[in-house]
C-alpha cells in the first residue's frame, strides 16, 4: 500500500503544471487511516473576513454533525482551517501546504472568487476535487477545471434574474426609468451587478452612474454623490460586506432616496442590520439559502446549526455546509477519501455524472462545474428578511417603493 507521501509525490510527478520547491513534509499522513483530514484556506481576516468568518462557521458546524453520527466511511472528519487574510497569494500557497505538507486527504474551496480561482488551480495540479462555496463568477468557469463544483444554486450573472423580471413585469410607471450601479473591483461582486445591468439596459432602463472601486475602499463619498446627484430610481451594489455598509450610510448621510436598493452578499450578513442601523427596510438582495426551506437535510442542519450558535445560519453558513454535502455524496458513492489521484478522479467523474439533494436544493453541474439554477431574492420587511422572489416560493410580497432609509 502506498504511503501519502508517495501519493502525493505520485500527484507531484503527474502535474506538469506544478513547480514545487522543497522537499515533501514528513508531516503527511499524520491524521492516520481513521481521519479524514479536509484542508480550507479562508479569509479570517482582510477584505473578505465577514463573510469568510461565516463560511468557517459552516464547515465547522458540518463537520460536528458528521462526527457525531460515525463520520465518513466510518472516519473521523477533521478541519484544518488556514487564515488567507483574502489575499490570492497567500490562499495558493496555503492550498500548497495543506496537500503537501499538512497531510490533506481532500480540500474544500474559500470564500470569494478572486480566492477560488488560485486555490482551485493548485488542487488540480495535485488532481483534487475542489468543491467550493463562493466563487460565482463567469471567470471561475472560463479556466478550464474539471475538477471544480460550485455548491450554490446560480452563478453570479443569474443571481439578479427573479429581480430583473419582476422589474420588467411591472406597468410602465412604476418601473424604474434609471439605474446607478457601484461595484467592487471583484469578478463576483461585479458579475452580480452588471449581470442585472445588462438585462435591465436590454429593456430601456438607463444607467446613470457606472462606478467600479478598489476592494479595499473605505471612502464612499464621491461615489455616494455621484449616486445621490444623478437621483437614480434604482441604485445597486456589487458588494462584500464592508463596502456595502460604508456606501449605504454615505447614501444616507446625503439624504438620497432611491425607490429600489439592491445589494449583493452583505444584506444575508447576520451583523448588516446592527451595522447600518435600523433603516434596512426595503433593501433587497440576491440569496441561494433561506432557513425556512422545506428540504429534509436542511431542517437537521438548522437544528443542529442553532444548537450550535443560538442563531439560525444566513447564506455563508449554508454554502459552506452545502460543499460537505456535496463532497460526503461523492465519497459516499465512490467509496473513498484519500489523496490518491485514482480516488480524486473517481470523486471527480461522479459529481459530473449525479446530483446531489443539498440544504439548497438539489444540485447538478455543468462540464464546467457551473450549478443549473437560480438564486431567490429576499428583502427586508417589517423589520425581518424575507423571500419575495420568485412567487412559488415568497414569504412576503415585494415593496416597492422602497421605504425611506
Amino acid at each position: 500500500m502506498k504511503t501519502k507521501n508517495g501519493l502525493r509525490l505520485g500527484a507531484l510527478v503527474t502535474s506538469a503544471a506544478l513547480v514545487l520547491t522543497g522537499c515533501l513534509s514528513s508531516s503527511a499522513g499524520q491524521g492516520g487511516d481513521d481521519t479524514i483530514r479536509i484542508g480550507i484556506s479562508l479569509p479570517l481576516t482582510g477584505d473578505f473576513s465577514e463573510p469568510g468568518k461565516g463560511v468557517r462557521r459552516g464547515y465547522e458546524a458540518w463537520a460536528d454533525y458528521v462526527n457525531a453520527r460515525g463520520g465518513l466511511l466510518g472516519r473521523r472528519v477533521e478541519l484544518m482551517i488556514l487564515d488567507d487574510q483574502s489575499s490570492a497569494d497567500r490562499v495558493a500557497a496555503d492550498y500548497e501546504k495543506l496537500i503537501n505538507q499538512n497531510g490533506a486527504d481532500l480540500v474544500f474551496g474559500p470564500f470569494s472568487t478572486r480566492l477560488v480561482i488560485p486555490a482551485a488551480q493548485v488542487a488540480k495540479d495535485y488532481g483534487f476535487l475542489f468543491v467550493e462555496p463562493a466563487g460565482a463568477a463567469e471567470e471561475v468557469f472560463a479556466q478550464g477545471f474539471d475538477n471544480l463544483f460550485y455548491a450554490a444554486p446560480a452563478v453570479a450573472e443569474d443571481h439578479y434574474n427573479h429581480l430583473a423580471a419582476a422589474i420588467l413585469a411591472m406597468p410602465p410607471e412604476r418601473r424604474p426609468k434609471t439605474a446607478a450601479y457601484a461595484a467592487m473591483d471583484d469578478p463576483f461582486a461585479q458579475g452580480t451587478a452588471y449581470g442585472l445591468k445588462e438585462k435591465l439596459e436590454r429593456a430601456g432602463i438607463r444607467t446613470v452612474v457606472d462606478e467600479v472601486y478598489p476592494p479595499n475602499t473605505t471612502d464612499f463619498g464621491s461615489i455616494a454623490a455621484k449616486i445621490a446627484d444623478s437621483r437614480a430610481d434604482l441604485v445597486v451594489g456589487g458588494t462584500q460586506y464592508q463596502d456595502a455598509v460604508n456606501l449605504i450610510v454615505t447614501l444616507r448621510q446625503l439624504g438620497y432616496q432611491p425607490a429600489m436598493a439592491a445589494f449583493s452578499t452583505a444584506p444575508t450578513n447576520p451583523e448588516f442590520p446592527k451595522a447600518i442601523g435600523a433603516q434596512t427596510e426595503g433593501i433587497l438582495s440576491p440569496t441561494g439559502y433561506t432557513p425556512e426551506a422545506d428540504y429534509p437535510s436542511n431542517k437537521e442542519f438548522v437544528a443542529h446549526y442553532t444548537a450550535m450558535h443560538g442563531s439560525t445560519p444566513t447564506e455563508d453558513e449554508a454554502n459552506a455546509w452545502t460543499t460537505g454535502q456535496v463532497v460526503a455524496a461523492a465519497v459516499q458513492a465512490v467509496g473513498c477519501a484519500d489523496p490518491d489521484l485514482g480516488c480524486q478522479r473517481r470523486l471527480i467523474d461522479w459529481l459530473h455524472a449525479n446530483s446531489v439533494d443539498t440544504v439548497v436544493g438539489k444540485l447538478s453541474w455543468d462540464a464546467t462545474g457551473k450549478p443549473q439554477g437560480a438564486h431567490l431574492i429576499q428583502q427586508y420587511v417589517g423589520g425581518q428578511i424575507r423571500i419575495v422572489l420568485p412567487a412559488d416560493t415568497r414569504e412576503a410580497d415585494l415593496v416597492h417603493p422602497k421605504p425611506t432609509w
